[in-house]
């Protein structure tokens, strides 16, 4: 895809993105989407508006105004990509992801903060559905927009490190009032995953790793919680 052959495209997208992301670290945040309502029901809305406004409504954006939505989304890493280094990447990076859920578990500031809904530690079958919701609706989406729409699809505008150097600076902002280990984290992880994306031309292998370190924290911290 040539450089600014989506450039209207991009005028709408981009700043469609800031208004999204001003909601979600506001009054579509999970803390005051919990103002009035039971604490599950709040995150897992949480989650679904994360979807629509950072997966869903972005896709039919593409659809509407992209020359090729198709070429556009690959572009973005929306992509199988290259599979043998994506599979190869995420097989390694797995024992990284399940020390990172095993030393985040025992941080007084990680047990305070995950789950996001401590009401689904109660019950398996919830826990279960919990998780689902939280690999689908959240970790998915996130991908998408940070390695996805705010890097890979703008490698070719900007260049590899001042649109690597963007989206981790966001990414890392995205994590506002997270504990501050989480915090440091966020930027390391930033630089690595959005490193992977590239190197495999998807950011579907850094939402498999993403959402196993995350789903690990959380079943520890629950196995902790009720042991």
């Amino acid at each position: 895809m040539a450089v600014g052959a989506e450039g209207p495209l991009r005028l709408l997208l981009y700043p469609y993105l800031v208004v999204a992301f001003a909601l979600m670290v506001t009054v579509l945040h999970h803390r005051a989407l919990r103002r009035g309502r039971p604490e599950l029901r709040a995150v897992l809305l949480y989650f679904l508006a994360f979807a629509l406004l950072f997966l869903a409504l972005p896709l039919l954006i593409v659809y509407l105004c992209a020359g090729d939505a198709a070429a556009f989304l690959r572009a973005a890493g929306l992509a199988p990509g290259r599979v043998g280094r994506g599979l190869a990447l995420t097989a390694a990076a797995l024992p990284f992801c399940l020390l990172a859920a095993f030393v985040g578990s025992r941080h007084p500031g990680m047990r305070a903060q995950y789950p996001l809904a401590k009401e689904a530690c109660r019950v398996p079958a919830v826990f279960i559905v919990y998780e689902a919701a939280y690999l689908f609706l959240y970790y998915l989406p996130w991908e998408f927009l940070y390695r996805g729409l705010l890097f890979l699809a703008l490698v070719p505008v900007l260049g590899l490190l001042p649109a690597l150097a963007l989206q981790t600076v966001v990414s890392t902002l995205h994590h506002a009032g997270h504990p501050d280990v989480e915090i440091w984290a966020a930027g390391g992880a930033g630089l690595v995953f959005g490193m992977v994306a590239w190197v495999t031309a998807s950011f579907l292998y850094t939402a498999i790793i993403h959402a196993v370190a995350g789903i690990a924290t959380d079943t520890l911290l629950c196995r902790r919680s009720r042991g």
